[in-house]
C-alpha cells in the first residue's frame, strides 16, 4: 500500500508545474550499492557527481549547445571493503576523483554529440579511504581496512564523446528507441560501448532536443522550446569493450601498485530506471547491473547498484 502511495505521489508531482524556460541547473548524481541492499558494499561502492549546466548563447550549427562543469568521485573495493589479507583481495582498492569541461551539442536531426575533458587523480591524493570511513561511521559500519594497498597516485586525464540517435517513435509518443555510443580515451579508462536507449512515458514523450533523458531539457528566450512535463520509466542495455581501466590495473606509465589486474575485454551493461520533472526539480532513481570486470571473482554474477538523481533548474 505504502508503494501505491509513493507512486501516485510521484505522479502527481510529475504534472504539478507550467510550462516554463530555465537556462541553468545543479544537480547531484549518487550511486551506490546501499540503494539495493544494505547487506553488501563491494567492486563498485559509491560515486558521487555535482554539475552545473547551462545554455551557451551561440547555437551555430546546433539547435542547442549546453557547457557543462562536473566534479565527481568514484571509489572502488574488492568483495569486502573490510578485507585485509592481501591474497584475498579480488580488486585494488581504488579512489578517483576528477573536475571535467564538457558540451552537449543537440542538432535538428535528432541527434546528440557530447564531448568532455577530465582532469584528476587517481590513487591516494583522491580520498577515497577518507570518504568511505566517514560513510562507514555515520553508518556505523566496519572500518574499511585494506586502503594501504590501493592503486598508487597516478595522473588522470580523459576524454570522453557520446552519441544519441532517436531511432523511433510509435503514433502516441509515450514509446521511443534511441541508439547510444560512447569512447573514452586516457590515463584512466580506454573502452568503447554501444547501446539502446528505450522510454516508455506515463506523459507524452518530450524529443531527444528536450528532454532530461538527455540533459538536453535547458532552454531560454533565444529557443522556440519550453520545458515539457515528464514522467517516464527507462531501460538501456550495452557492450563495452575494455582496453584500458586504471582503477583495476594502475598506471599506464608504471607498475608500482601493489595489486592490479587485468580487466575482461568485453563488459554487458543493463541499466532500468524512473525520472519525472517537478516545478523546478528533477528527480531519478535506477538499478544498475554490469557483468564482471574481473576473472575469478568472489561475487561472480556480475555487480549492480543504486543510483539517485537531484536536480534544480532556475533561470
Amino acid at each position: 500500500m505504502k508503494f501505491i502511495f509513493l507512486l501516485l505521489f510521484l505522479f502527481f508531482a510529475s504534472i504539478s508545474f507550467s510550462q516554463e524556460k530555465f537556462s541553468k541547473e545543479f544537480s547531484l548524481i549518487t550511486d551506490n550499492d546501499l540503494y539495493i541492499s544494505t547487506q553488501k558494499d563491494r567492486y563498485y561502492s559509491s560515486g558521487l557527481f555535482f554539475s552545473y549546466r547551462y545554455l551557451a548563447p551561440n547555437f551555430k550549427k546546433a539547435s542547442k549547445k549546453i557547457i557543462e562543469f562536473q566534479l565527481g568521485h568514484q571509489i572502488y573495493t574488492p568483495f569486502k571493503s573490510t578485507v585485509i589479507n592481501k591474497k584475498s583481495h579480488d580488486r585494488p582498492f581504488a579512489g578517483y576523483l576528477y573536475g571535467s569541461l564538457g558540451i552537449i551539442r543537440v542538432f535538428k536531426n535528432k541527434t546528440v554529440l557530447k564531448n568532455s575533458f577530465q582532469i584528476g587523480v587517481v590513487g591516494k591524493s583522491a580520498f577515497g579511504q577518507e570518504l568511505q570511513e566517514a560513510v562507514h561511521e555515520i553508518y556505523n559500519f566496519r572500518n574499511p581496512d585494506g586502503w594501504k594497498y590501493q592503486i598508487k597516485n597516478t595522473i588522470a586525464i580523459n576524454f570522453d564523446t557520446e552519441y544519441h540517435k532517436t531511432l523511433g517513435t510509435n503514433k502516441s509518443n509515450n514509446l521511443d528507441g534511441n541508439f547510444k555510443s560512447k569512447l573514452r580515451l586516457g590515463t584512466v579508462f580506454n573502452e568503447a560501448t554501444i547501446g539502446f536507449l528505450g522510454r516508455v512515458g506515463f506523459k507524452e514523450l518530450q524529443p531527444m532536443h528536450n528532454s532530461i533523458a538527455f540533459n538536453t531539457h535547458l532552454n531560454n528566450e533565444s529557443t522556440s522550446f519550453v520545458r515539457g512535463i515528464e514522467s517516464f520509466l527507462y531501460y538501456e542495455t550495452s557492450l563495452t569493450y575494455v582496453a584500458y581501466d586504471a582503477t583495476i590495473q594502475g598506471s599506464l606509465f608504471n607498475n608500482n601498485s601493489p595489486i592490479t589486474f587485468k580487466p575482461n575485454t568485453i563488459r554487458f551493461n543493463a541499466e532500468i530506471g524512473y525520472k519525472f520533472t517537478a516545478k523546478k526539480w528533477v528527480f531519478g532513481y535506477a538499478y544498475h547491473f554490469h557483468s564482471n570486470k574481473l576473472d575469478n571473482l568472489r561475487n561472480n554474477k556480475g555487480n549492480d547498484y543504486g543510483q539517485i538523481l537531484f536536480s534544480y533548474l532556475f533561470r
